[in-house]
């Protein structure tokens, strides 16, 4: 029985939108849901409404499916309906300036204490030395001044009254102070007090020295007198200090009376801002002219004594706008867990707590993180950071140094911020399987995976739920309407990309691109409808950007460089069809496959194999075949072939098993010497009873051999054998189309291997008859008969071999020798040894 030929109908679906009511894409209600992806939304749900630990959700699919931007916007709409987190800000920690403390506060809040103290810093830094220096307390601290500036005066003129009392004088000189003897009102001169008696001059000494012990007691107490003076004005400047920040300080505390958390900070601040505010305004002035020093004008930068009362408002949300959705396109450590930034000044790297900068993890806190995988995974040392603050369920940051133990700088240790987030990992199914395989860490943190569908199964409700989202397109995108026809011809193009006439393909970044293109074209045609042919042009244009090795391909077959007929016949030749992938570009390409056999000891060598051309597909399709022939054909017989096969002028690799098929077809014209038609073309796997089975890229396939057809003149015999499975896969160009529906080029669905050979060879492949024997005129009873007769030689060869042969006088390799004695009869087959004996 021959394949069935299909009609030209059953090679691209048709459809007629009129018959719907839909004249252009306006009449169409737009869809902005999700085609298709049921699954994955039932798990997204799912996923966000459970709350528990390691409930993150990753969603594989492949790129362009749109599964990225439906699922944010699900989760922004669900997120809409979600309590506002708490904003997060970082406070100095007075105590351990480098570990800085985090302030949990209601939303809204974190920014609001922010410019607050921003307030209160600017108006205290004015206030404070503006009350110092009011008249009223400028006197109280002048008091003080006095009081201690008369003690030593007083004591030093009670020393002096009494020494003049013994007639010594208080005298002062450069060196300090000293005591000498009077005369009268005269000071004794030296020369003079030497001449006094003994007795007298030593009663003179021994009052100086008891005067000069008095001199030495109160210098000693006016030191104490200057440092009791010290801190006198410093206690009084210390609680007019006080007294202005506890003034400055009044409204704050009014304003966040209900937050006592922030209350205990802003006495912290209180309290370290009296003990140290006439220190910050001492480094700022020497902080100033270091500045002027260097040039940096009159300017202390932004890092100065002040900054530690700042409030840093890490996160901040408004209150009623939901949790947050954050999408990180550049999942870095730091850009994840957040950094702290260092600023240069005076040749070095300075920070401190105002410089700490939020990552994805803080924004996302109490909502939702969407990440792409593959991101993620190639960022040195993001993943581990991800998965250290999930599991920890807070995050820390630090740097890689820090986390490696390569830095031991004393640096800023901000304290860890407890985490409450949904992660939603984007990525391909070979990186979510690859996760799940290699990393024991993921399926406790990623418990839920939403797998979105390239394809949808198409019938009528889901074409017309299809043709909304087309129609939501094109008014998102801002294009102009598409007629009926053009919306057709998108159709025929998504069931083409889905490789199925049975679904539609669901990848809308491609879809989109097209419409984009057509309407480029329509633009440029000063059309305001969109039609059928822009969208035909943005395809073929599509084509023609990415053919060039296409057509150099077709050239050099047409010009016989590389051989491929696509006329006549031959034995042991065939022409088999593979597909090459050149980025976003498949086209098909005629292969010649030859195969030679003789006597040997049952192998069929693949010569892609053997020179390490071929893949393990393609071996495995090889081993197949060999399977089928040694079961199907002499089964009572020792299987004694000898085979090669190749593909003729190959010098790449070659994989997969769809050409296994036309390599059996190629092995069975080889044995039974009946010659293939050249002018057919085939593909499709075989397995070991002998049914084709589907194959992939069958529409590539079919068009790369029609090409070549075509350009060298379409004889209207032409054509190619394909799998009854693939006949649902058919989506061709229109060429092919026209062609078989003029007859001038056909496609046969193949079911069985005995279909496909006899359409090949013009003979019926025979079946056995009720003794087990094929027609001897048969494909089939030619393959046997020239098997069996290797086997006899192969049996003569083991009675009568020469010496130093195997028992069945074959050499290592299952070859027979040369001048082995086989008979040229064998040699040349069944059908002519008949004729070499008689």
């Amino acid at each position: 029985m021959l394949p069935e030929a299909l009609e030209a109908q059953d090679l691209c679906p048709q459809f007629t939108l009129e018959e719907r009511g839909i004249r252009t894409s306006d009449d169409i209600s737009p869809s902005a849901a999700a085609i298709g992806q049921d699954r994955g939304f039932e798990a997204l749900r799912f996923g966000v409404d459970i709350r528990a630990p390691g409930y993150n959700l990753f969603l594989l699919g492949r790129e362009g499916t749109g599964m990225q931007e439906a699922a944010v916007g699900f989760l922004k709409e669900r997120a809409l309906q979600e309590i506002t987190p708490a904003d997060w800000v970082y406070v100095s920690n007075f105590a351990q300036w480098h570990r800085p403390n985090a302030m949990r506060l209601p939303p809204g809040q974190g920014r609001r204490l922010a410019d607050a103290m921003d307030k209160f810093i600017a108006e205290v830094r004015e206030s404070v030395p503006a009350f110092l220096e009011a008249e009223e307390n400028q006197n109280r601290i002048r008091a003080i001044e006095e009081d201690y500036q008369q003690r030593p005066e007083k004591a030093l003129e009670d020393l002096r009254t009494r020494a003049a009392e013994k007639s010594i004088a208080l005298i002062r000189t450069p060196m300090g102070f000293g005591f000498g003897p009077l005369s009268g009102d005269q000071i004794v001169k030296p020369e003079v007090f030497k001449k006094l008696p003994k007795t007298e001059r030593e009663k003179i000494e021994a009052e100086i020295e008891g005067f000069q012990k008095e001199l030495q007691a109160i210098l000693k107490q006016i030191q104490n007198w200057d440092r009791e003076r010290r801190e006198a004005i410093r206690k009084l400047i210390s609680e007019l200090t006080a007294l202005a920040i506890g003034t400055a300080m009044e409204q704050l505390l009014a304003d966040f009376r209900m937050l006592p958390e922030v209350l205990d900070h802003l006495e912290d601040v209180r309290r370290d801002l009296v003990e140290n505010f006439h220190g910050i305004l001492a480094m700022q002035q020497k902080a100033r002219q270091a500045a002027i020093a260097e040039g940096a004008g009159d300017s202390h930068g932004d890092l100065d004594g002040f900054e530690r009362y700042r409030v840093n408002p890490l996160v901040v949300h408004e209150d009623g706008q939901g949790a947050p959705v954050v999408i990180e396109d550049h999942p870095t450590l730091f850009n994840l867990a957040g950094r702290v930034e260092h600023l240069a000044r005076y040749g070095a790297l300075v920070t401190d707590f105002n410089l700490i900068k939020a990552g994805a993890l803080h924004r996302a806190n109490g909502g939702y993180l969407v990440l792409d995988a593959r991101k993620v995974l190639t960022e040195p040392f993001a993943w581990d950071a991800l998965k250290r603050a999930l599991k920890a369920a807070n995050i820390t940051i630090e740097s890689p140094g820090q986390s490696l133990s390569l830095v031991a700088t004393v640096s800023l240790e901000p304290e860890p911020i407890p985490l409450d987030i949904k992660v939603v990992l984007v990525g391909e199914r070979m990186v979510y399987y690859l996760l799940s395989e290699l990393d024991p860490e993921f399926p406790e943190l990623f418990k839920i995976e939403a797998d979105f569908d390239e394809t949808m199964d198409r019938d009528a409700p889901a074409e017309d739920e299809f043709l909304g989202g087309l129609a939501e397109r094109i008014r998102r995108v801002g294009l102009r309407p598409f007629d009926s026809g053009a919306l057709a011809q998108v159709l025929r193009h998504s069931v083409r990309l889905a490789g199925d006439r049975k679904k539609l393909s669901i990848e809308w970044r491609g879809i989109t691109d097209l419409l984009r293109e057509a309407n480029h074209l329509a633009a440029k045609s000063g059309r305001s409808l969109v039609l059928a042919e822009d969208v035909r042009g943005s395809i073929d244009l599509r084509i023609r950007r990415a053919d060039r090795l296409r057509e150099k391909s077709l050239e050099a077959m047409h010009r016989e460089q590389v051989l491929i007929d696509s006329t006549g016949t031959r034995v042991g030749q065939i022409n088999a069809l593979s597909v090459l992938q050149l980025g976003g570009f498949a086209f098909g390409r005629p292969s010649r496959i030859t195969a030679r056999v003789r006597l040997g000891a049952g192998k069929v060598i693949d010569i892609e194999r053997e020179v390490e051309l071929g893949g393990p597909l393609h071996s495995k399709g090889i081993l197949i075949l060999s399977g089928f022939l040694s079961a199907r054909y002499a089964p009572k017989d020792p299987f004694s072939l000898a085979a090669t096969l190749v593909f003729e002028q190959s010098y790449g690799g070659v994989d997969g098993d769809s050409a296994s098929a036309a390599e059996l077809y190629c092995l069975l014209s080889a044995l039974s010497e009946l010659p293939l038609r050249q002018d057919l073309a085939v593909t499709g796997s075989v397995n070991q009873f002998g049914d084709v089975q589907a194959i992939g890229g069958v529409n590539e396939k079919i068009e790369g051999f029609f090409d070549l057809c075509k350009l060298r003149g379409l004889t209207g015999s032409q054509g190619v054998l394909i799998p009854v499975a693939n006949r649902d896969h058919l989506v061709l160009k229109d060429d092919v189309v026209s062609a078989v529906a003029d007859g001038k080029f056909h496609v046969y669905a193949v079911r069985r291997i005995d279909q496909g050979i006899a359409l090949l060879t013009g003979k019926d492949a025979g079946e056995r008859d009720r003794q087990g024997r094929f027609p001897k005129d048969s494909v089939n009873g030619l393959v046997e008969e020239r098997l069996r007769s290797f086997a006899r030689a192969r049996r003569d060869f083991g009675r009568t071999g020469p010496g130093g042969q195997g028992a069945d006088g074959q050499g290592p390799d299952g070859q027979v020798p040369e001048g082995s004695g086989q008979s040229a009869a064998v040699a040349m087959g069944p059908a002519k040894a008949r004729r070499a004996k008689s």
